[in-house]
């Protein structure tokens, strides 16, 4: 039976009636009681005014990082482009025997101007006496080919130890970031041990399907005329940026560049 003050008088109330809504709310709070200490002391709820934390969120999964493609390097020497279809024109023109300080700025001026891509097979030592045009090569988009230390076309007939030297040579003077993926044998002196020795540094053995033999300096109207001679769609075209005066070669591909565009062929690196 409960107590109240009214005007300073103590005064009892009525029992509640169980059949009232009072009733019914007082006895239905007694009998959650024992059960809402047990939650209190499982800690199964919090009471009235502490923070719940909410549950840990799962750990994400670790972030999945892309691979390189692995480049499929065979011990075949590469004369033309693996073809894409039909409608497939590209060509790859390649530079022999630089970087040299007089020609291979103004091949590259010309590559640049016409929008054309080129292959530069560099010397070592060439490179260790032009590292900026190395490096000009290279920021204006075009690839660089391995063409061994010292361009000895005797090559094949050295040690395991110097071959693999002289491979590897033209890789380590390229700039940071740079990728060297393809090898030509000095004079096209391929022998197995020579392409053993390219393949077992992923370097893909390149040859050509195109020889104008600039080399020889048979004059610029020659040159172009082999060259449109022996054009197919995929060729690989040898040119010379080194090893002499290469005027005759500069002046051809004044000429070769814009008849092979207008023949449809694009040009790309192998």
């Amino acid at each position: 039976m409960g107590r109240m003050r009214r005007s300073g008088v103590l005064t009892r109330s009525a029992p509640a009636d169980p059949r009232t809504a009072e009733g019914l709310f007082r006895g239905a709070a007694a009998d959650r009681v024992p059960a809402l200490l047990a939650a209190l002391a499982l800690g199964l709820i919090a009471p009235l005014g502490t923070h719940v934390a909410e549950p840990a969120p799962e750990p994400a999964p670790p972030p999945v990082v892309a691979q390189a493609p692995v480049r499929v390097v065979t011990p075949v020497v590469l004369t033309d482009l693996p073809s894409t279809g039909p409608d497939d024109r590209r060509i790859a023109l390649t530079f022999d025997d630089g970087p040299d300080p007089t020609w291979t700025p103004q091949i590259l001026d010309l590559l640049i101007a016409h929008g054309a891509r080129a292959t530069f097979c560099m010397v070592g030592e060439q490179m260790a006496k032009h590292p900026e045009i190395v490096e000009r090569v290279v920021n204006a988009g075009m690839g660089v080919c391995a063409h061994s230390r010292t361009h000895d076309e005797e090559l094949p007939d050295k040690d395991p130890q110097t071959i693999a030297a002289e491979i590897g040579d033209v890789a380590t003077r390229v700039p940071a970031g740079t990728v060297v993926t393809t090898f030509r044998a000095p004079g096209g002196n391929w022998k197995p041990n020579v392409l053993d020795a390219a393949v077992a540094q992923h370097l893909q053995p390149l040859g050509w399907a195109v020889d104008p033999r600039d080399w020889k300096k048979p004059g610029a109207d020659a040159v172009v005329a082999a060259v449109e001679k022996q054009i197919h769609p995929g060729a690989v075209i040898l040119l010379h940026d080194g090893g002499g005066s290469r005027a005759q070669t500069v002046e051809a591909l004044r000429t070769l560049l814009p008849r092979l565009a207008a023949q449809g062929y694009t040009t790309a690196l192998p």
